[in-house]
């Protein structure tokens, strides 16, 4: 259910890293093969309570191998996923980072409608758009329905999003979070995981060929 990318990538590097509440696993992937995504799902099996799974292992660890190469798709700065206690999987979350050299970057008003834009859904129901300050700078949250197209377009289904477009006061790079979830009836409980996750959000600017990198991070 990606935007389409109105804005081309910047090239401006930086590092995005999170501090994740239990539950939130980080799929971003480097290569983007199915060898690195299995690997990676393997090790997050490892360290999953075989006591509170309510699901077979080897479906969480498809469930997680397809998630990443799903999320990792279009070389997100990070990816991450949110898992219930019992193995299921209930939010995706997506950074990526937007923009184009020697154009300035657009104001919040501007984003709004790139945001409400979707390839294969269309927004139903009136957003709700708010202007809020985070740590990394200040934002644009847009909350809303989707009705998704079902594969070879057999259909619909509801599904929920937030984005965060973000304005790092020292980068001119747009940060666009986005947290996707199928379950409405979890609504309420999936906004306040999505919104304490971005709160901890931080964006460091590197420099040309920096190679900082670090657990639960991403590098633009």
């Amino acid at each position: 259910m990606a935007a389409p990318d109105e804005l081309p990538p910047l090239v401006e590097p930086y590092e995005c890293t999170f501090d994740f509440q239990p539950g939130w696993v980080d799929l971003t992937l480097h290569q983007s093969t199915k060898a690195e995504a299995r690997a990676l799902a393997a090790e997050i099996v490892k360290r999953l309570n075989p006591l509170s799974l309510e699901i077979e292992n080897s479906a969480v660890f498809d469930d997680l191998a397809d998630r990443a190469i799903d999320l990792n798709a279009n070389a997100p700065t990070l990816a991450a996923a949110y898992y219930s206690e019992a193995g299921e999987a209930l939010a995706n979350l997506r950074v990526d980072g937007y923009g184009d050299e020697g154009v300035p970057r657009p104001g919040a008003d501007e984003v709004i409608p790139l945001i409400l834009q979707w390839e294969n859904a269309e927004v139903v129901g009136k957003p709700d758009i708010r202007h809020v300050e985070l740590p990394t700078g200040p934002a644009v949250r847009v909350h809303a329905m989707l009705k998704v197209k079902r594969m070879f377009g057999f259909g619909r289904k509801m599904a929920e999003f937030i984005k965060y477009v973000v304005f790092p006061p020292e980068m001119q790079t747009l940060i666009v979070v986005t947290v996707e979830w199928e379950k409405v009836a979890l609504t309420e409980y999936i906004t306040e995981l999505a919104d304490e996750a971005v709160r901890t959000m931080r964006i460091t600017p590197l420099a040309s060929g920096g190679t900082t990198n670090t657990a639960g991070g991403g590098r633009g």
